[in-house]
């Protein structure tokens, strides 16, 4: 008998795979959540070396990625024959180079998986909590002819997960409620950072009952998985970067959301990573924000190593090394971390400095801990570039002021102490 699935993800090495399988037939029928179709999976066995070959049904799996306009070969999973689980991150597609999906932005090739195991890995070597990943090159076979060869990832099963963490049960995103109610402080705040380190914005955790960050309201829990420890607190693991900025390379919703200007460089990813840095302030207390910084910085060394040695191609390692660099320029020191941002309530922003004109909608306030780059002051105002960190103005309430001019707010507004020393 073949060695369990979990000893897969024992190396970080590309893992050789066949799959034969009437894909064909799966894919034409992958709106049905339950039709599967029997597979032999073949590989070397990694703890011995000797073939394995097993049998499995093979399903589709996944969200948007299911949709022919994304992926015109989806994501799978094979249920084992003994009852063990393995999720294949396929190619996706076979889009040209860094083109990118026009509805998500996904990048549709077999860059993509090898990309995202190194996201996997560079979270590992954070000490971040996600699941267990490892990059593979599978050959699917059919009818007895191989059809083609293309990298993958293989994505450690959930409920193998719950076991490694000693989780009783997986908690669902309708009753997750929020972190401080599930008591799982800890693991959010690695969860917190470690988004932010690969350019992530496809996730959402309800940090607190009044939360109203982007999607929390409507999903408190996405692409984060939560398990119930039966100790009155929950196990977090992150999952799901196809769409992160490191396997993408860009997101096409940039220019809705933050304005370029608010860095000399007007860098993108730099923009990306600080607005998931800053956030931060607004979720823990100082000591805690400080401990998670100093943890990251520890494993520096260990982080890019880890990207030195991923098997991944030119372009995607230094997509990579482009955000780890503004990461840890973003929580290097307490001046690059505890930047200005708006640190009062009842904030409007206005266009002019005499504040008879208000930049966005009548009443709209800025949220404390929004980031500011003071452009020069008139009176008791102060002219400013916002980074709409905490996303105050998207969808029907965007503010295209605020996401392409400086606008002016209160100078006694604005400070770098947030939050608060105690």
């Amino acid at each position: 008998m073949p060695t369990a699935v979990p000893d897969i993800f024992s190396s970080t090495d590309p893992l050789a795979i066949t799959l034969e399988a009437p894909l064909r037939e799966l894919f034409a029928k992958d709106e049905d959540v339950n039709f599967s179709v029997p597979g032999v999976v073949s590989y070397k066995d990694p703890s011995s070396g000797a073939e394995a070959k097993r049998e499995a049904q093979v399903s589709v799996r996944g969200h948007t990625s299911r949709r022919e306009t994304e992926c015109t070969f989806p994501k799978l999973k094979l249920k084992f024959k003994e009852g063990d689980v393995l999720k294949i991150g396929t190619h996706c597609g076979e889009a040209s180079d860094e083109a990118l999906s026009p509805k998500y932005g996904r990048l549709a090739n077999e860059k993509s998986p090898h990309r995202e195991a190194l996201v996997y890995r560079l979270l590992h070597a954070a000490g971040v909590p996600a699941l267990r990943a490892r990059p593979a090159v599978v050959t699917y076979v059919e009818n007895g002819q191989p059809t083609l060869t293309r990298k993958a990832l293989l994505v450690e099963d959930d409920d193998e997960a719950k076991k490694r963490v000693g989780g009783t049960s997986e908690i669902p995103m309708e009753a997750f409620g929020s972190v401080t109610t599930r008591g799982a402080g800890a693991d959010a705040g690695r969860l917190a950072f470690g988004e932010a380190m690969v350019g992530n914005f496809d996730w959402c955790l309800k940090f607190a009952p009044d939360d109203i960050y982007r999607c929390n309201e409507r999903k408190p829990l996405w692409n984060v998985l939560a398990f119930d420890r039966g100790d009155g607190k929950a196990a977090l693991l992150g999952k799901d970067f196809d769409l992160a900025g490191m396997v993408a390379g860009r997101h096409g919703w940039f220019k809705k959301i933050f304005n370029p200007a608010f860095v000399p460089s007007r860098s993108e990813i730099e923009i990306e990573v600080l607005s998931q840095v800053q956030r931060t302030r607004s979720l823990f207390p100082r000591a805690e924000v400080d401990a998670l910084r100093q943890s990251f910085i520890e494993r520096k060394p260990a982080i890019y190593e880890a990207l030195q040695k991923a098997e991944v191609d030119p372009k995607g390692r230094e997509i990579a090394r482009a955000y780890l660099d503004a990461f840890f320029a973003a929580i290097a020191d307490d001046r690059s971390y505890y930047r200005p941002v708006v640190a009062k309530s009842d904030v409007r922003v206005y266009r002019d400095a005499g504040g008879t004109t208000e930049a966005c909608r009548p009443g709209d306030l800025v949220r404390p801990g929004t980031p500011v780059n003071e452009l020069q002051r008139s009176g008791t105002m102060s002219q400013v570039v916002i980074l709409d960190a905490l996303w105050r103005w998207t969808a029907e309430e965007r503010c295209e002021t605020v996401q392409t001019s400086p606008v002016w707010v209160p100078t006694d507004a604005i400070s770098p102490e947030y939050p608060a020393k105690i």
